[in-house]
């Protein structure tokens, strides 16, 4: 097959605008489209940040895990690498389209093998946030107002999760169901410590005071004194244990439902890549692309990871960063 035969089957349309297949254009309106998309969840997110400036909770200290280094205060490290797998794999991908410009089917495999490794990477660790976002380390408690209050040890300023004060009071603890009350809802679990139990453990350790969520002049989250702190322990009417689209143990509850939604639908955009990525990487493996003459399919699949890789430098720097 000639290169005017092959461009023909590629196109299929003639006179092509600005010297791009159907198929790239296509590509491209896509991009455009989804660009957009997150740009308005991304405008909505600022909007509410700016509107609850003093409560939002501070990316240092929620993002502080880093696996097999539990206990360890690493904030922001595992994120980094998360980025770095992300942007590698964004390098990997171009040099599987410049193999393909050059009909090396070898090399085009390698780099898109590698590729895929480090979606699923950057996925897997996606995954492993949320647990630790979902599942939280400190635990905090609600007052009647919404507010959230966080126990720091007033000699160290360090934080001080509910396991290391709560008293063991044997309280009759009962599941809300739907059918107690109009006023009841479903409830999933139990904390694991009610509120009377944290109550009588903060009443009882002299040296824990309580943090708010409203910021100080020196961006930090307000300690209120040990008399200040007891009052407000009194105006408790829950306990939070990690973050939920409702409740939320690192501040305000938008953050985590932005945090959920935003990460969520890009690690989709990336979950699919991955898939995507795995078919053409068949498909290469097969010979199709030899067989047609041209790797425009591998060129494709790149814009979009491409697109994928940058959107996340915006999550990245919105959620983490600023």
């Amino acid at each position: 097959m000639d290169v005017a035969a092959a461009e023909t089957n590629v196109w299929g349309g003639g006179n092509k605008p600005l010297n791009a297949s159907y198929g790239k254009l296509m590509m491209w309106f896509f991009i455009v489209s989804d660009a957009l998309t997150f740009s308005g969840f991304l405008v909505a997110y600022g909007f509410s940040r700016f509107k609850n400036i003093d409560s939002w909770p501070i990316a240092d200290e929620v993002f502080t895990h880093f696996p097999f280094l539990h206990g360890i205060d690493a904030p922001m490290y595992y994120v980094a690498l998360m980025t770095f797998i992300l942007i590698f794999s964004s390098v990997t991908m171009v040099l599987a389209v410049d193999a393909g410009h050059h009909m090396q089917k070898g090399k085009v495999v390698f780099y898109m093998f590698l590729t895929i490794i480090g979606g699923a990477v950057f996925v897997g660790s996606q995954a492993w946030e949320w647990k630790n976002f979902i599942k939280g380390e400190y635990g905090a408690v609600e007052t009647k107002g919404g507010q959230i209050l966080q126990f720091v040890n007033a000699d160290s300023g360090k934080r001080v999760a509910l396991e290391a004060f709560a008293s063991s009071i044997e309280t009759p603890r009962a599941n809300h169901q739907t059918s107690n009350g109009v006023w009841f809802v479903g409830e999933g679990s139990l904390p694991t410590y009610s509120v009377a139990e944290v109550q009588e453990g903060f009443t009882q350790d002299e040296n824990l005071v309580v943090r708010i969520q409203k910021l100080n002049a020196e961006g930090e989250k307000t300690v209120l004194s040990r008399e200040a702190s007891l009052d407000k322990m009194n105006q408790v009417v829950g306990v939070v244990e990690g973050a939920n689209l409702i409740h939320n143990e690192y501040g305000n509850r938008l953050f985590a439902d932005f945090f959920f939604f935003i990460t969520g639908f890009h690690g989709f955009h990336v979950f699919s890549g991955v898939i995507i990525n795995i078919i053409i990487f068949l498909n290469v493996i097969m010979g199709t692309y030899e067989r047609r003459g041209h790797y425009e399919m591998v060129e494709k699949v790149g814009l979009y990871w491409h697109f994928v890789d940058l959107v996340w430098v915006f999550v990245f720097t919105f959620f983490y960063l600023v």
